[in-house]
């Protein structure tokens, strides 16, 4: 008895031991949690409204970490000249650096046809934001050393330059953009990252076609990312070393689409340039196929006016988008049909697609031989032996996919920008290779002097005043 009532007495004492622990503990708790309240709920909505998952993108102020990067960049620090400048920013203040705080407002890229080919700068963004703290997945982020990069990024908004600075402004003999060219020649030249791998692991980015039209003949080492190479020689660019990004669409997103196969009274749709030269001649010949058929839009269409409108209401009117070869074989047109969610017919025998390593394309696109194409009623057979349920999963699809296509900043998981990243990644190992084998008999070699392109002086010498 004795030692049961000791045990009575003991049990309050330890259930009130255990109460008051607990309140402390969660006092404590309280106590932490509303000193950092406010920043955690703010950290939790920016998470959700810039859709984080995985726990890979980082709060604000704090870095990426660059061991859970996918891929490890370092990146020139060119004066602003060859990238923001041309946006006409300026550093800020005496000594304010080359580069934009990318955590507040960022320097505007200028709009229009302007913004099909700007892939450069939204990858730039990226990089600033893995490096500076702003939002970003992480896929890929900046280092300061060489020996800890995967590859070496070139930050020269080369598309940027072309559209801007590709005119002779006399009295000069020469155009800004190709002595803008010539100096980044010379300035890679001089660099040592280059000469210890002949630019192997260097990144260019050159979407506009005619981006980088003279440096391109020395850069051929390089990872090119490109919209296509209707003009490169395979020597030079292609598909071994080089990376193919779709293009920036014009249109805007067809946000909370319903609108579905018997909702869209345009069976084919395509407007803009009919006459092209070289392999966009086959536009003209399926004009005067499809002119006169029922149910086609085919005309003639450009961005002036209304262009882009009459586009955006064309496009989300139609069951199917043409995409046709022009002057070059792909076009901003393939992504303003996708965000559109209309189904692109691709007519272009030399398009290298996006993304193909990873991404079906024939799930949600029609792909015709342009042979073919051209025969009398090949093309509106096809079309419409496609009936309605083929048609909505393939419509279905697109509202999937066009996710990898979106550039945005912030970068969210799976948006271009980090689709890019990830193709790059997947050329390491094959840059590591050659890299490799371009030092098999280095400890031979007594004279340092780099073989690259780049020290080929009389190039350099012979372009510009």
């Amino acid at each position: 008895m004795a030692a049961a009532g000791a045990a009575s007495c003991r049990s309050p004492l330890a259930w009130l031991f255990a109460l008051a622990a607990a309140l402390f503990f969660a006092s404590w708790y309280l106590l932490l949690d509303s000193t950092a309240g406010p920043a955690a709920a703010a950290r939790a909505y920016q998470g959700l409204r810039l859709g984080v998952s995985g726990g890979r993108r980082p709060g604000p102020g704090r870095k990426c970490d660059p061991a859970r990067a996918l891929l490890r960049v370092y990146m020139y620090d060119l004066p602003p000249e060859f990238h923001f400048g041309l946006l006409d920013w300026k550093p800020p203040g005496f000594g304010g650096g080359v580069w934009p705080d990318v955590r507040g407002a960022v320097p505007e890229y200028p709009g229009g046809l302007n913004l099909q080919h700007s892939i450069e700068y939204w990858l730039t963004l990226d990089l600033l934001a893995s490096e500076q703290g702003a939002p970003t997945p992480c896929a890929a982020v900046r280092v300061r050393r060489h020996a800890d990069a995967d590859v070496v990024f070139v930050p020269f908004f080369a598309s940027l330059s072309f559209n801007r600075h590709s005119r002779v402004v006399p009295p000069a003999r020469d155009s800004e953009d190709r002595a803008l060219q010539r100096r980044l020649l010379e300035f890679l030249a001089a660099r040592p990252e280059w000469r210890r791998t002949g630019g192997r692991d260097h990144v260019v980015l050159a979407h506009h076609p005619n981006g980088m039209l003279d440096a391109r003949y020395r850069l051929w080492p390089c990872v090119f990312v490109l919209c296509d190479f209707g003009r490169y020689p395979p020597s030079v660019a292609n598909l071994d070393k080089d990376v193919i990004a779709p293009y920036r669409h014009v249109v805007a997103n067809f946000a909370n689409d319903t609108a579905g196969y018997d909702d869209r009274p345009t069976l084919l749709y395509f407007q803009g340039a009919i006459y092209r030269k070289d392999g966009g001649s086959i536009r003209q010949e399926l004009y005067y196929l499809l002119k006169d058929e029922n149910d086609v839009h085919f005309s003639f269409g450009s961005v002036a006016g209304n262009g882009i409108e009459q586009a955006t209401q064309g496009m989300r009117a139609s069951k199917f988008c043409l995409n046709i070869a022009g002057d070059t074989p792909s076009s901003n047109r393939l992504f303003d049909s996708i965000v559109s969610h209309c189904v692109p017919v691709i007519i272009s025998d030399e398009i290298e697609l996006p993304f193909e390593d990873v991404l079906v394309y024939s799930k949600f696109s029609v792909i015709v031989r342009g042979v073919d194409a051209v025969k009398k009623g090949f093309l509106m057979n096809l079309i419409k032996g496609i009936g309605g349920e083929e048609w909505t999963l393939m419509w279905n699809r697109l509202k999937e996919v066009e996710k990898h296509f979106e550039y945005q900043y912030p970068s969210q998981t799976d948006d271009a920008v980090q689709m890019i990243w990830k193709t790059i990644a997947r050329k390491v190992p094959s840059i590591r290779l050659k890299i490799n084998r371009l030092r098999r008999f280095s400890r031979f070699e007594t004279n340092k002097t780099d073989e690259s392109p780049l020290h080929s002086s009389s190039w350099l010498q012979n372009q510009g005043p």
